[in-house]
């Protein structure tokens, strides 16, 4: 009798070994599963942006500030045509063609011209190869639901360190563009989040890419003289995996704040600014490199999912600008030397 207990204990027990390890080998099989969706969908994200014709409206949120703009992109053979009105506030409008910028700002008949620096504008917002991003996060496919009325799926992007915020992005179902983008710090609330409230994708007529101020005779044009430089003398240490992708130096004029009016009276000053951008695919960060010599009291602060911090450093003024937490603003501000040549 005791025989025939200690093997029925020991066949319970392999039984229940065997469904064990079979529950885990599952668990591990679907998690690899919806990793890999995940990442298909985050490709598919990342090409809809670009090569799609859409227009819709779309609110930004931080904390109890809210912003509505408009964007229209179409895609003319190879080249990308994208319009984007800030509706709230005082008005301006951006035109882009490919990677130059015009800046329409109406209230000082101001025009102000440049180049694209980074590529993270609503839905663009995927700057790297989606594969590269599972170092640094742990990515899963979330829930269902709809967003401006389409069916769309959930990706959740889980930081895996406390130098980047975590993310849930929703996409469309039919066509994989981004509709909403929500932030998360690392108590798991919301900081900031961006979403269509309506979308329209396919047959877009083009003339809404076109300016709503063709008449622009009178109006100052600015052109943001940019290059392309090497700032080796600086040694700045971003967090793991944020790649510098930029270094570019550029002109900024007093008329860039203060509008038309300075230089119509000849006033204008100018002075040189560096900026040398990082950035891990999702979140960007960029230090800026100027003159110290005007005024400026040292500090930090937060906007949103944006953190800032300005300081001085010999000669020169520093600002580290960045959509992650502080901490990791902090250690790249603390990280920059400027090694003289």
């Amino acid at each position: 009798m005791r025989q025939a207990q200690g093997l029925l204990r020991f066949a319970l027990l392999l039984s229940a070994c065997i469904a064990f390890s079979v529950h885990a080998e599952t668990a591990v099989s679907d998690k690899v599963s919806s990793n890999q969706d995940a990442q298909t969908l985050l490709k598919k994200i990342q090409s809809a942006a670009q090569r799609l014709n859409y227009s819709g409206t779309f609110v930004y949120q931080q904390a109890n500030q809210m912003r509505t703009s408009r964007i229209t992109h179409l895609l003319f053979g190879k080249n990308e045509v994208e319009k984007l009105e800030v509706l709230d506030g005082k008005p301006r409008e951006y035109i882009r063609s490919n990677d130059d910028v015009a800046c329409y700002v109406p209230e000082t008949k101001t025009v102000l011209i440049e180049k694209r620096v980074t590529r993270d504008v609503f839905p663009a917002i995927l700057a790297a190869n989606p594969t590269d991003l599972v170092d640094y996060y742990n990515v899963r496919m979330g829930e269902t639901g709809r967003v401006a009325g389409l069916d769309c799926q959930a990706i959740v992007l889980e930081p895996k360190d406390k130098l980047r915020y975590g993310y849930k992005l929703w996409a469309d179902k039919a066509t994989g563009l981004l509709l909403r983008a929500q932030t998360f710090d690392a108590k798991n609330e919301i900081v900031e989040q961006i979403s269509f409230t309506q979308i329209e994708i396919g047959n877009i007529d083009h003339s809404r890419v076109k300016t709503s101020f063709p008449n622009t005779n009178g109006w100052h044009v600015e052109n943001a003289v940019m290059s392309q430089v090497n700032l080796s003398g600086w040694s700045v240490t971003p967090p793991p995996g944020f790649k510098k992708i930029q270094e570019v130096r550029r002109l900024i004029s007093d008329t860039q704040n203060s509008g038309a009016r300075t230089a119509q009276s000849g006033n204008t000053t100018q002075r040189e600014v560096s900026q040398i951008v990082f950035s891990d695919g999702l979140a960007a960060i960029s230090v800026f490199i100027e003159p110290g010599s005007q005024s400026r009291t040292e500090g930090s602060m937060q906007q949103g999912a944006m953190n800032i911090v300005g300081r001085r450093q010999g000669d020169y003024w520093l600002t580290v600008v960045g959509e992650v937490p502080g901490a990791a603003i902090r250690q790249v501000s603390n990280s920059i030397e400027f090694k003289s040549k």
